[in-house]
C-alpha cells in the first residue's frame, strides 16, 4: 500500500493506495477521463483495471481534498481564512514534544537548564550578543544543546525587543520566503508578531510571501524555538518575526548564487532597516545532516560514517563562526548536499542579516533516528556576536 494524506491537514483522513494501482496516480494530470486512465495504466504496467473501479479511487481521493480541483481549492481558502482569523496560531507540538500546561513546561525547562554545568559555560558579553544557531529537533534529543545554548544567551535574551525566527520549511513549498502576520501562541500565553515588520518585508518581496502561510499552521521549526524565547523573556514585551525559509536546492543544483538573489537581498536589508532602534535577536532554527536508511540512504550509519559527519559539520561551524555565509553555502553545495542540511536556509540567512559576525559553539550532538541507531541527525547550537 501507499498511504497518501495532507501534511498541511486541510482534513484528517488519510487514503490507501494498492501497490499496482500506484502508477495510476502519475497519470492523474487532469489531461486523461476514466477510459483513458484505465487504458493507459494497462499500457505502462500491463494491469488491467476497469473504469469503475478507477472512478471509485477518484472519488475518494476527491473525498479526501488530494485532488487539485474546485473543491480542494474551496477548502484551502476557507481553512486559510481560519487560521488568519484567530486570535493566535495554536501550538501543533503542545502535550506531545513539551508539556501543554505553563507549570509543567515551567519545571521542565528549569530541569533543561538545571542540566547545564555553569563551569562549561563561556558565556559572551550580553551586549554583543545579536543571534543564535538553535535546533528544531524534539526536546527529547536535543534538549542539552538547546540548554547549552539558551542558557548562554539568557541575559541577552531577557533584553531584546524583538525576535526575528527564521525557521526551516519543511513543507514541499515553491516560495523561498514565507510570512504570516498571525501570532504564535505558547503554554505561557502570545508571542505578539510585529506585524509592522512582515508589512514592511510584504512591501520589499510582494504579496506572493502569504501565498503559502498555510506551512505555519503544522511546521514545527519556528514554534519549538518560540518556546525557549518565551520562557526567558515571559511577560515582557517581546515582538516575533516568523520567517518560513524554503529550500535552497535551486541554488545547489543551478549556476546561481545565494548572494544573487534580490529575494534574499530585499529580505536582509528590510530585517536591518526594521532592526535599527530596537534590540533584536535573529535566531535560525535548523538541524544540520540528516543520514542513513531514515533518510533514503542505502548504507547504515557506522562509527567511521559519524566520525566523517562530526568532521564535515565542524567544517560548516568553523564557516559559521566566521560569519561566513558564503563559505558555509560552498560546503553544501560541494556535496550536492547529499547530507540533507535543512538548517543551511535559516543560518545562511541569518548570517547574511547579522553582518560581520562571530560565532562560537555551544553544542554539537548526533541523535539516532531510528531503533537501530543507524541514522542520525546531527544538531549544533551557537552563540552569534
Amino acid at each position: 500500500m501507499a498511504v497518501l494524506q495532507d501534511p498541511l491537514g486541510i482534513i484528517d483522513r488519510a487514503v490507501a493506495v494498492p501497490r499496482d494501482i500506484v502508477p495510476l496516480l502519475e497519470l492523474c494530470d487532469g489531461t486523461r477521463d476514466v477510459s483513458t486512465l484505465s487504458t493507459a495504466l494497462e499500457l505502462r504496467t500491463g494491469f488491467k483495471v476497469s473504469p469503475d473501479y478507477i472512478r471509485r479511487m477518484l472519488n475518494e481521493l476527491d473525498e479526501a481534498l488530494l485532488l487539485e480541483n474546485e473543491r480542494f481549492t474551496r477548502a484551502y481558502r476557507d481553512t486559510v481564512d481560519t487560521f488568519r482569523a484567530a486570535p493566535y496560531r495554536l501550538s501543533s507540538l503542545a502535550g506531545a514534544v513539551y508539556p501543554a500546561d505553563p507549570e509543567g513546561l515551567e519545571r521542565t525547562f528549569k530541569g533543561y537548564f538545571d542540566s547545564v554545568s555553569p563551569e562549561v559555560e563561556d558565556i559572551p558579553e550580553v551586549g554583543r550578543i545579536r543571534g543564535l544557531v538553535s535546533p528544531h529537533i524534539d526536546y527529547a534529543r536535543g534538549a542539552a544543546i538547546y540548554a547549552r545554548v539558551w542558557r548562554q544567551a539568557a541575559a541577552a535574551v531577557r533584553e531584546v525587543d524583538m525576535a526575528v525566527i527564521l525557521g526551516t520549511n519543511h513543507q514541499n513549498c515553491r516560495n523561498l520566503i514565507t510570512l504570516t502576520r498571525q501570532n504564535y501562541f505558547t503554554p505561557w500565553g502570545i508571542l505578539p508578531t510585529a506585524v509592522d515588520v512582515v508589512d514592511e518585508l510584504a512591501a520589499s518581496l510582494g504579496e506572493e510571501v502569504f501565498a503559502e502561510e498555510l506551512h505555519h499552521r503544522p511546521e514545527h521549526s519556528i514554534e519549538i524555538v518560540a518556546v525557549w524565547l518565551h520562557y526567558l523573556v515571559k511577560d515582557r514585551a517581546c515582538m516575533l518575526v516568523p520567517v518560513l525559509c524554503g529550500s535552497f536546492q535551486r541554488f545547489i543544483e543551478g549556476a546561481e548564487r545565494p548572494d544573487e538573489s534580490r529575494e534574499i537581498e530585499l529580505l536582509v536589508n528590510t530585517v536591518r532597516k526594521a532592526a535599527e532602534g530596537r534590540r533584536t535577536l535573529i535566531v535560525a532554527a535548523g538541524d544540520l545532516a540528516h543520514v542513513g536508511p531514515a533518510f533514503g540512504d542505502s548504507y547504515p550509519i557506522g562509527p567511521a560514517e559519524k566520525a566523517g559527519m562530526s568532521a564535515a559539520d565542524a567544517e560548516m561551524m568553523d564557516a559559521v563562526s566566521k560569519g561566513d555565509a558564503g563559505g558555509l553555502f560552498a560546503l553544501v553545495k560541494q556535496e550536492g548536499d547529499r547530507r540533507r542540511i535543512c538548517g543551511l536556509p535559516p543560518i545562511y540567512l541569518a548570517l547574511r542579516i547579522l553582518g560581520e559576525t562571530t560565532g562560537r559553539v555551544a553544542g554539537y550532538a548526533q541523535c539516532p533516528a531510528d531503533q537501530q541507531e543507524t541514522s542520525f541527525v546531527s544538531i549544533c547550537g551557537m552563540v552569534l556576536s
